[in-house]
């Protein structure tokens, strides 16, 4: 999560053009962190650019990124500051266009949803869940809901 976080988040930069001061990496590190769920909001409250976060390590990143330090040598950093950092890795992606729904875990109909921010109000069996991913799948993911109309 780290590493491949960082990289599109230094990548941002660059397309951003942002000026590469620590102050201007720091205001963008927390905008950017405002918008994440998951596994990287989690990595985004470990270095402090959460408005919820305990400590506040962002410097450790902001510095070395205006000086362009590679990512892998900021991660490796980070990991001596807090070994959390390096723990997180992302949950396996579902293949929605050849996977059984009728076959995976509530659990795992429950985080699809949350994955595309919705909720499924009311439901209660698992034919619910199914049924409601199936209805969101064009929105979400227009080439595994296009893939599966062709099944």
């Amino acid at each position: 999560v780290c590493l491949s976080f960082f990289e599109r988040f230094y990548q941002s930069l660059k397309d951003d053009k942002v000026d590469f001061t620590s102050a201007a990496i720091e205001k963008a590190l927390v905008r950017t962190c405002k918008d994440v769920k998951g596994k990287e909001n989690r990595l985004c409250y470990y270095i402090g650019a959460t408005s919820d976060a305990a400590t506040k390590i962002i410097n450790e990143v902001s510095k070395p990124l205006s000086h362009h330090v590679p990512v892998e040598k900021i991660c490796e950093k980070l990991k001596k500051k807090d070994s959390q950092i390096c723990d997180l890795k992302y949950d396996k992606q579902v293949d929605l266009s050849t996977v059984d729904l009728k076959k995976l875990k509530v659990k795992d109909l429950k985080k699809i949803l949350e994955e595309w921010g919705e909720t499924c109000k009311g439901c209660a069996e698992k034919s619910d869940f199914i049924r409601k991913i199936t209805e969101l799948m064009p929105k979400y993911a227009p080439q595994a809901a296009h893939a599966r109309t062709d099944l």
